[in-house]
């Protein structure tokens, strides 16, 4: 078990950093191209679509890592070995919010940027962008509170 435990707190640690990564590294980049590159090199439109091929591929690991901490923690609640109450409900939120950001803002943003540059302007796209930002962030606390805990935890 202490092998999963290890792998546990490394897979949370990858992901916050990745999101960590993504968020504020990447984006500024991606965003702001006219900063290294000039004027007139992408498009606000043409940023969001790489920014979008970012996410799409973080979004195979924070599923990944979704559903190891759900099984981790089941795995210890039926084990009743290093059962915590917090790392559950922790992990619980992880899936719940993990399932929001990929299954319905992911989809609903990559469906708007088919549909073209003026659907991304809307302001029912800026409130799901905004939603989807929160949610995000959200997910990077309840993954940082399991890794602590569950780092704590496995200290005892």
């Amino acid at each position: 078990m202490r092998s999963l435990t290890v792998i546990y707190l490394a897979i949370l640690g990858i992901a916050i950093g990745v999101e960590i990564a993504a968020g504020a590294f990447v984006a500024p980049v991606i965003f702001f191209p006219q900063k290294y590159l000039g004027e007139g090199v992408l498009t606000h439109f043409q940023s969001g679509i790489l920014m979008t091929q970012v996410f799409l591929k973080m979004n195979l690991l924070i599923g990944f890592v979704a559903l190891y901490s759900i099984i981790y923690e089941v795995q210890v609640f039926m084990m009743r070995k290093n059962y915590d109450f917090f790392s559950f409900i922790a992990s619980i939120l992880v899936i719940i919010l993990t399932g929001l950001f990929l299954f319905y803002y992911t989809p609903f943003i990559v469906h708007a940027q088919q549909l073209g540059a003026l659907e991304t302007t809307t302001e029912a796209f800026a409130t799901m962008h905004k939603q989807s930002e929160w949610v995000m962030k959200a997910l990077m606390l309840a993954q940082f509170g399991l890794l602590v805990r569950r780092g704590l935890l496995s200290q005892k």
